[in-house]
């Protein structure tokens, strides 16, 4: 058989697996009864937030100061051609300023289809939990992440609490963000 023969017959077998493919079926697919989340760590606290609510995680870049914000929101920063607004959020839960570190890393999600940019301690990557791992939540009613917390998860000796990115995005006080 020729050289383009068996070329051209790759290429047949490369179409047929494409009109084959079906989204939400095979590899890499959470398995019913598991929750998958980002990992990471805001001050003294282990949280984690839905895989599908994060488009990314990356290095703080450079901001730009937005004057008449409030000062939990850094700024506006350029990520690859996109204005992202940088909230601080340690700070807007009312802790202190986060320092930025080699280890802080910047979450995108989106806000009402506008691209926001949470800064965190640090993260620790994607984790997988079943759900026979929930834990009762034992975050404290006067904490600031309370109303925001819908869950945990124990694993060994590790909790991770659930923030719940819609029910921040849908604060009143997060979304206003001008200041007084």
């Amino acid at each position: 058989m020729s050289q383009s023969n068996v070329s051209f017959k790759k290429l047949l077998e490369y179409e047929q697996r494409a009109l084959d493919f079906s989204p939400g079926k095979g590899e890499g697919v959470k398995q019913s009864g598991e929750w998958a989340g980002v990992i990471f760590s805001l001050g003294e606290s282990r949280l984690t937030c839905s895989i599908d609510r994060v488009h990314e995680f990356l290095p703080p870049p450079p901001v730009t100061r937005v004057p008449g914000t409030k000062p939990w929101i850094l700024g506006l920063a350029n990520v690859r051609g996109e204005l992202v607004t940088i909230v601080d959020l340690s700070f807007y839960f009312g802790g202190k300023r986060t320092a930025v570190t080699v280890r802080s890393r910047l979450l995108t999600a989106s806000l009402r289809g506008r691209p926001v940019g949470l800064l965190v301690d640090e993260v620790f990557g994607q984790r997988t939990f079943a759900e026979d791992e929930s834990a009762q939540i034992s975050v404290s009613e006067d904490s600031p992440l309370h109303a925001y917390i819908n869950k945990q998860f124990k694993s060994k000796k590790e909790v991770w609490q659930v923030l719940n990115l819609d029910a921040l995005f849908s604060s009143p006080e997060f979304l206003n963000g001008a200041a007084t």
